[in-house]
């Protein structure tokens, strides 16, 4: 059998499988022998005393690691003993979207192909009790961002290290904000980034938004701004925006509250965040958006309804506000 192991014919031939492609997935502190079996087990058609003996002859049977690899047909001994060495693991990956909610995060995970689904019966609380947040809610916590996971990996993985790089790019924003800003702690920050982000629709206008919110707080203005109202609805709102919805007093209702919500609305991306702190020079306190992805500011209530009726109202029937379609 040592011969045949040493057979160069054998360590570059293609290894016998049952299907054009083969999962194979090796837990943490499993022994040579245990890859070997599960390779096997796997759809590898070979003895597994024989792979054994490869391995440990090859010397690199102390950097075979854990992970997720996908074997196709035409591999060979060698090939599959690279993988295994390198840590070339089959990935597979989940994209966060700026601006995404918490609830479209968690709907996300639970489609995503691969990961083990272990989250899906845990309440926000539980959620974030094991992620080491007790008492915290959870709606901004997680950092947009394209994530990678082998086969098998835990959905609560996934969001630990969500997690841990908002808290990350949240502290790198908070430590490059301006001196003249009006929030006071790093979690109003996450909070009115999540706003602009959902407020925003080039990113050019980012700051600029940031210091009508900034200039509206110095004043005790309320801020006015629709996806607040939206996001404090729930699941009541159909895709409509009422003016009774802007006069129905709930906490994320920045029209009836003066403030910042008690909440992030949204998963902000770091451009939101930076422009949370570090707002644009201007005395705007209103703004429209004027179709093209732009906003138009204005710093008086005249100039902003002059600026609604040309960009929304003759087409949408919108009136002034802070954001868009109310008035103070």
């Amino acid at each position: 059998m040592l011969s045949l192991v040493a057979s160069a014919y054998w360590v570059y031939r293609p290894l016998p499988m049952i299907s054009q492609t083969v999962d194979l997935s090796i837990e943490p502190q499993t022994t040579v022998r245990g890859i070997a079996r599960a390779s096997v087990s796997a759809g590898i058609e070979v003895d597994p005393q024989l792979l054994f003996v490869f391995f440990k002859l090859s010397g690199q049977s102390r950097a075979l690691r854990a992970g997720s690899y996908e074997i196709s047909q035409g591999e060979s001994a060698l090939d599959l003993l690279r993988k295994l060495s390198r840590g070339e693991e089959s990935l597979k990956a989940i994209s966060l979207i700026d601006g995404w909610t918490f609830r479209q995060f968690r709907a996300a995970l639970a489609k995503a192909e691969g990961l083990k689904h272990d989250t899906q019966d845990m309440g926000d609380d539980e959620l974030m009790t094991q992620l080491g947040m007790p008492g915290v809610a959870p709606e901004g916590r997680f950092f947009p961002d394209s994530y990678t996971y082998g086969k098998g990996t835990s959905e609560l993985h996934v969001m630990q290290r969500a997690a841990n790089a908002m808290t990350k790019q949240l502290a790198a924003a908070w430590g490059q904000r301006q001196p003249d800003i009006q929030i006071k702690t790093i979690d109003q920050a996450l909070i009115l980034a999540s706003i602009i982000e959902k407020e925003t629709g080039r990113e050019s206008d980012r700051t600029t938004i940031s210091r009508v919110f900034h200039n509206r707080l110095a004043l005790d203005m309320p801020l006015q701004t629709d996806p607040t109202v939206i996001y404090g609805m729930f699941d009541h709102f159909d895709g409509n925006l009422r003016r009774a919805d802007l006069r129905t007093d709930h906490p994320w209702n920045t029209y009836t509250r003066k403030g910042l919500p008690p909440t992030p609305i949204a998963m902000p991306g770091r451009n939101a965040l930076k422009a949370a702190v570090k707002p644009a020079p201007s005395n705007a306190l209103y703004f429209v958006a004027k179709g093209d992805g732009t906003s138009h500011f204005s710093a008086t209530l005249d100039e902003h309804n002059a600026a609604v009726n040309r960009y929304q109202r003759r087409i949408t029937g919108a009136s002034s506000g802070a954001s868009s379609s109310a008035g103070p």
